[in-house]
């Protein structure tokens, strides 16, 4: 099979490149009260950045896309819209599916990420004829959590540097898997979170169809609950989870500090901005689009 390899280098360094050429600088001048050190540090970093992105950007010329609307007869601008009846029938039988196969996660975040990674790559494969070989590598820290304080991953599109910003349980495997999307050139958040949940659900690991099957049943939620936070949570004390599934997904969506509900609040337009200026709807297309996408494929 052919095969295309993005070599990811910045997933490889011991802290973000990122963090390094913005925090160097800063931190020169407060350890050593000078900047010079700080800024040739942080030119090293920035070269290494950029050295990494361009490479990446070179051997992710010769990856093919899938066509999501060829192959699936959906994408961003052409979707069915669920009703709430169809979004509760869902709900419902996939939490009669969820319940007594339920499975505790035990595995590390290096192990679950290769194979997450693996198949993600193999699912991919199966679509495009091609495999495209990305790094498994994963961080637990970087400044783009005081950004994005209320996100749960985050992957630089240019270097494919991805971060988990804590630890989500059941979920873990999906969000992975969206980032690493990202990694493999899918920038789209819809279709990040459709080959997500297809490569999972459609594996033989019941921890991957696990997370496939809470991540549909999270999104209907928040869509039947109209972006309203208690409504949420009390849908899933309504929904019949076996108890260890709904306090997976109440810890999913705590209640918001302070300084995250101020930084979403100045975030979220231009956030919005950003992915109407890229082909895509909003961030809607994390809960409704998703879930109106793999309701209605072929």
């Amino acid at each position: 099979m052919d095969e295309v390899r993005i070599p990811n280098q910045a997933t490889y360094s011991p802290v973000a490149l990122t963090d390094v050429f913005v925090l160097a600088p800063l931190a020169s001048r407060v350890l050593l009260g000078a900047t010079l050190p700080g800024r040739v540090l942080q030119a090293v970093a920035f070269g290494a950045y950029a050295g990494s992105a361009l490479a990446d950007w070179i051997s992710r010329r010769d990856a093919r896309p899938i066509d999501f609307e060829k192959t699936f007869g959906a994408d961003v601008d052409n979707l069915t819209s669920m009703t709430d009846d169809e979004r509760e029938a869902e709900v419902k039988e996939f939490v009669a599916q969820l319940n007594p196969n339920y499975e505790p996660m035990t595995m590390d975040r290096e192990e679950l990420a290769e194979l997450v990674n693996e198949h993600l790559t193999d699912h991919i494969a199966s679509i495009t004829g091609q495999r495209v070989e990305t790094s498994s590598q994963i961080r637990s820290f970087s400044i783009t959590k005081v950004i994005f304080p209320f996100a749960l991953g985050a992957c630089d599109m240019l270097t494919g540097d991805v971060t988990i910003f804590r630890d989500t349980g059941v979920f873990e495997p999906h969000i992975i898997a969206h980032e690493f999307c990202h990694r493999k050139g899918y920038m789209k958040e819809l279709q990040a979170q459709a080959l997500a949940y297809m490569a999972l659900a459609e594996s033989e690991e019941n921890i991957l169809v696990q997370a496939a099957l809470c991540e549909r049943v999270h999104r209907n939620l928040r869509v039947l609950a109209d972006a309203d936070l208690d409504r949420y949570h009390e849908l899933v004390d309504e929904s019949g989870l076996r108890e260890e599934l709904v306090e997976a997904f109440h810890a999913i969506r705590p209640p918001p500090s302070a300084y995250e509900r101020g930084v979403w609040t100045i975030m979220k337009p231009i956030f919005e901005e950003r992915m109407r200026m890229t082909g895509q709807n909003g961030i809607s297309d994390y809960d409704v689009g998703f879930t109106d996408f793999i309701h209605s494929k072929k």
